[in-house]
């Protein structure tokens, strides 16, 4: 039995909220978690789209059944079966969303903002690594690293990048682990990282985006 690779055309969705124009002054690249879906998480930024803000929420291009074989639809960036084709495919896809979306847009006239929530963290940081994206502000929001930062990027690339890390206090899943190892272990990768916690579970919370922004 041999294995072979085929590149094929896939078709992405993606959500924004507000209007790239002259008034932008921000852009924002939200990247949702594992089971979620784009037209859902865009809404947790409903707050900060405004005048001046625009916000992008890419979907992840494999999605499934989150109960059995029908009923509510979730996505997934990648999993452990064929993960550097997946990584691949995604990184390439989000340049050319990254592109498609600023073309005929003068850069330099707003800060371009990245925030990955949960699984959406190494996705978003594997992005960034790539080195294709400018980024002027990271946030990684209640992101896990088994294997440490350094597994997803080179933190030299995020050394001159304002990194925020954010995360719930109740996190059902961060309460498992040593949440001050937690910190740590990002911190030693990221030493100038800026962290803020909220009172709240697994979830983007609007008062802490706000805090952000």
């Amino acid at each position: 039995m041999q294995q072979h690779h085929l590149e094929v055309k896939r078709t992405a969705r993606y959500y924004t909220l507000g209007s790239l124009g002259e008034a932008t002054k921000q852009v924002w690249f939200v990247l949702h978690g594992y089971g979620q879906l784009a037209q859902f998480f865009i809404k947790k930024f409903e707050a900060i789209a405004q005048d001046n803000t625009f916000v992008v929420a890419p979907e992840a291009l494999s999605r499934f059944y989150l109960e059995g074989v029908s009923g509510r639809v979730g996505a997934t960036w990648m999993t452990k079966e064929e993960r550097p084709q997946e990584i691949n495919d995604y990184v390439f896809y989000l340049n050319q969303l990254y592109d498609s979306v600023l073309k005929g847009h003068d850069n330099s006239q707003f800060q371009i903002n990245i925030l990955g929530f949960s699984q959406g963290n190494a996705t978003a940081l594997r992005w960034l690594n790539d080195g294709h994206i400018r980024c002027d502000r990271f946030v990684i929001w209640a992101g896990f690293f088994g294997n440490g930062v350094a597994d997803v990027i080179d933190p030299n690339k995020l050394s001159s990048i304002p990194t925020t890390l954010v995360y719930g206090t109740q996190d059902e899943f961060l309460t498992k682990i040593d949440l001050n190892q937690y910190v740590a272990d990002i911190q030693s990768a990221i030493p100038h990282l800026k962290v803020i916690t909220f009172d709240g579970k697994h979830t983007v919370d609007k008062n802490a985006l706000l805090q952000i922004v």
